[in-house]
Formats: C-alpha cells, sequence, structure tokens
C-alpha cells in the first residue's frame, strides 16, 4: 500500500525532458510508482494506484510536481539548527541547502573570540560549536531540520583555525595542518572545499595556497567552488585563477554567484561566459546565478561608491540605521559615504551593482544553477531569502520566457543534485528520494520585496522532504500532518 498518492498532476521531472501528466505514489522516503496517464496500464498498476490502496490521496489539480529545489548557495549553516523550520527555504520549495559557501562555514570551526569578517554572516562566536566535521553532522541529524543539508568546508574557515593573522599568506606548516583538517572532513562527508577570495580575511592567501588545499578533492570525488578574488573589473583574471587552480587539482570548479559587479563592468558577461563556456571544452566548470541585480554582503569599504544604490541591512554600533540607504545615513550624520561606512562597520548592505540584462544572460547560460545566497540572520534580509526559486519561475520563465518550465526546474534540481554528487535526489522517478514540491505555474512567483523581505512565496502548495509533508500553502484546503523530515547528505551517499 501506499503512503501517500499525489494524483492528477503534471510532472516537470527535473532532468530537462518534456512534462507529462501523471499521479505519484510514494512509501516511506521513496517514490515507487510513477503512472503517466499516457501509459497502457495492466490490471495491476491500474490497482496499485486505486486511491483505496493509498493511506493518503492528494489531489495535484493539474499543477506541476517537480522534485524539492536544491539551494546550491547558501548561509544557512547554523540557521538549520537554531531555526530547524527553515521557513524561508521550505515555504518557497527548497528541500535541500547545501552550506559553507564563500571560504566560510560553521565547521570545522574553533573560535578563541568573534568571528571575523565573513564569519560573523553565520552567527555570534556561540554559534561556531563544531571542532569536528563530524560534529556538526551529528548537530544537523540530532536537529532534524525541515530540509536536508549538504556542506563545503570554508578555506578562510580552515585558515582562522591555524592562523593567528590571517591578512598573509600562510605558512607551510599552516597550509599542511589545513589541508589535514579538509582531508578528515571529506572523509567524513564534506561535499568539497569552497573559498571567498575577494573578503580581506582571504584575499592575501596565494593562489598556491589553494592550490595545495584543493590537492585533498580528488580523492574525495570533491568540488571546488569559489567567491572569485574580484567580480569587478579583473573578473576574467579571477576566472583563470579558478579554473586553474580546479584543473591543478583535476576538480570540477563552480564559479559562486556568478556577476559583473560595479557600473564599469555592466556587459561583461558577454566575455565572462564566453570564457567559462571555452574552458569547459576541457575542464568541469561551472557556476550559480540568483536572479536579482543586488547583492548583499557585509558592508565593504571597498564597493562604497556613489555610483550605485547601497542599503544598510544591519551594524552592530548603530543598528538604528539598518534598513537605511548609506547616502541617507551619511547625510544625517554629515560626513562622506565612506567614514558613515566606517562608523557603522561591522555591518551588512545590499548592493544594488548589477545590470539587469547581465543578470538574465548569466540565468539563461546552459551551465547555470539557481542558488539564493540568502543571509538568513540579517534582520532585514536581501529578498532571496525568500523569493529566489519562485522568482525564477514566475518571473523570468512566465513573464520573461527565459527558458521553459523544463530548463528552469532542471536549473534547481537536476543540476544541481549532479554537480554536487547527490544521488537520488533532484529528479523525480521512480526509486529516488521523495523531494516534491506542488506549484501551480501560472501564480508561482517571489512575494518578498526589497521593502518587505519576509514574505512567503506565491503559488508553493506543498512540499515534501523524504516522503514527508513539509509544507502547505497558507490558508489550503490540504490537511496533512506537517513534519520535519531533513536528513544530513554526505556526498555521493544514498
Amino acid at each position: 500500500m501506499l503512503d501517500t498518492l499525489i494524483q492528477h498532476v503534471c510532472v516537470v521531472d527535473g532532468s530537462g525532458r518534456p512534462r507529462y501528466d501523471a499521479d505519484v505514489g510514494i512509501v516511506e522516503d521513496r517514490i515507487v510508482v510513477i503512472q503517466a496517464k499516457s501509459d497502457v496500464q495492466s490490471d495491476g498498476a491500474r490497482q496499485a494506484n486505486r486511491p483505496e490502496q493509498a493511506k493518503q490521496v492528494i489531489d495535484g489539480n493539474g499543477w506541476v510536481l517537480a522534485p524539492g529545489f536544491i539551494d546550491v548557495h547558501t548561509h544557512d549553516d547554523t540557521h538549520v539548527i537554531r531555526f530547524p523550520a527553515c521557513t524561508p527555504k521550505i515555504s518557497q520549495g527548497v528541500t535541500t541547502v547545501i552550506v559553507g559557501n564563500c571560504g566560510i562555514s560553521a565547521s570545522p570551526a574553533v573560535l578563541a573570540a568573534s568571528p571575523p569578517d565573513p564569519m560573523n554572516l553565520l552567527g555570534e562566536q556561540d554559534d561556531f560549536v563544531y571542532p569536528a566535521f563530524s560534529d556538526y553532522v551529528d548537530a544537523v541529524e540530532r536537529t532534524t531540520p525541515a530540509v536536508n543539508v549538504a556542506a563545503l568546508v570554508g578555506h578562510t574557515t580552515l585558515r582562522n583555525n591555524v592562523m593567528d593573522d590571517m591578512y598573509c599568506a600562510a605558512s607551510v606548516e599552516e597550509v599542511a595542518a589545513m589541508k589535514q583538517a579538509l582531508s578528515v572532513a571529506l572523509s567524513q562527508g564534506a561535499l568539497g572545499l569552497s573559498s571567498g577570495l575577494a573578503y580581506a580575511s582571504a584575499k592575501e592567501a596565494p593562489t598556491a595556497e589553494v592550490m595545495a588545499l584543493v590537492e585533498e578533492l580528488a580523492a574525495y570525488k570533491g568540488i571546488y567552488t569559489t567567491h572569485l578574488r574580484t567580480e569587478f573589473e579583473g573578473i576574467l583574471d579571477a576566472m583563470e585563477e579558478a579554473f586553474q587552480t580546479g584543473k591543478h587539482g583535476n576538480v570540477p570548479v563552480v564559479v559562486s554567484h556568478l556577476k559583473c559587479a560595479g557600473a564599469k563592468n555592466w556587459g561583461r558577461t558577454h566575455d565572462v561566459l564566453a570564457l567559462m563556456e571555452r574552458t569547459s571544452a576541457t575542464q568541469d566548470v561551472s557556476c550559480d546565478c540568483y536572479p536579482y541585480s543586488a547583492s548583499s554582503s557585509t558592508l565593504d569599504l571597498a564597493q562604497v561608491t556613489d555610483a550605485f544604490e547601497i542599503k544598510i541591512t544591519w551594524s552592530e554600533r548603530m543598528p538604528e540605521h539598518a534598513n537605511k540607504r548609506l547616502s541617507d545615513i551619511a547625510a544625517e550624520l554629515g560626513v562622506s559615504l565612506h567614514d558613515a561606512a566606517r562608523a557603522l562597520q561591522p555591518a551588512g548592505a545590499v548592493y544594488h551593482c548589477m545590470d539587469e540584462a547581465d543578470v538574465e544572460r548569466v540565468l539563461q547560460h546552459r551551465l547555470t544553477a539557481i542558488g539564493s545566497d540568502g543571509l538568513p540572520n540579517d534582520p532585514h534580509p536581501h529578498p532571496r531569502l525568500w523569493g529566489a526559486f519562485p522568482k525564477v519561475l514566475g518571473h523570468y520563465c512566465r513573464e520573461r520566457e527565459l527558458f521553459s518550465l523544463e530548463e528552469a526546474v532542471h536549473k534547481m534540481t537536476g543540476m544541481s543534485a549532479a554537480r554536487f554528487n547527490l544521488r537520488d535526489r533532484g529528479i523525480l522517478r521512480e526509486g529516488a528520494y521523495a523531494d516534491l514540491v506542488l506549484f501551480d505555474p501560472d501564480t508561482v512567483d517571489a512575494a518578498a520585496t526589497f521593502d518587505s523581505p519576509i514574505q512567503v512565496a506565491k503559488g508553493i502548495k506543498q512540499v515534501w522532504v523524504n516522503g514527508q509533508a513539509s509544507w502547505c500553502e497558507p490558508n489550503t484546503a490540504v490537511t496533512q500532518n506537517i513534519t520535519r523530515a531533513g536528513r544530513f547528505l554526505k556526498r555521493g551517499c544514498v
């Protein structure tokens, strides 16, 4: 007998293949039967799909049933444990998050003081309580968050563990210690290594330092993801560095949140994507992207400019200025933009630093997967935290017609699972895990805005994680027991 039968749905299976109408049956945590309406059913197949043969029957109303979305670029490391409901993610159809991006990870971490920038994006010193990667795995499994969690190890985190001064290159002994820690984490299930070479705490790391760490990945079939050394005018050189690093270690490379930042850099995605396309002929290279023309991170003096709007999301020293434009704060204080930024630090900011045509160009590219890059600890977050995936489906797919629905879903599911070697995830087929999202393709969209960023997405009807109902649209007629069923996913493991 089926545990759940989801009837009358349009299946978009995550592979990129055409959609089809079907009924889908679940037993425990797996999809066990998919009965396409066009199939010539045997008596046995008909019997297996009769409603009375399922403990629970859901009428899909002709809506789309797809694999749960995989957010390949998050900073949810500590959030999935401190706030395991994971409402910003599960409410938009995300069933798996990949943490540890941009060189910062909650584990393996040892902090003797407040976390340095940008590790402070993940929480306070008390939130870094996982000296071994296995400690973090255990914490996730004990907590059972609403979503599955897979994790990278951050280069900056490794540096913090072994270096007294991170504003220089690591010594031979320090590199050896980092390599050992990375190898242990990989053996305990880490996906690979991430770097954030644009940040001051890693900027002085020479290419050779990162290459030495990447050497550890191949034996574990790991992956290297990188927040490039710069996303501004020097982006092509930064991409070349990333690709050479991956080539040195013979591992796949993912360029994180690919963009051409800064007004002087607008339009250069033609060159950036051409370089990635050429390199892909001989190397496994790709990127992720979020569907917005504004970025968000810590407040960086190097990015302070009057060429585009900068909005403050938080400030430790002057919290009353959160959710204000930096230019307005400077005028209020009677100082320059840079002096205002210094007065606010440590702080976070949203930078309206991209051209919309560049964003669309990157989103469309065949090697681009979708990641939110949301910052859950921001009191006034970028709307991508709550709306990235529905915005792709609503605005960019349905309204802008950048790609088909099948391709949009593939960029959020099958492509992502294959890239990070998450077996039996990201695909809707018999035998795969029942991570599923049911949505209305005519209404799905982000509700979050820059002014009101904490808003549940529109059109996400229901979400299942490992076969368990984990989200229902508010005020829906569907009644089910909602439960948290997320797991820690180790690379390549079921």
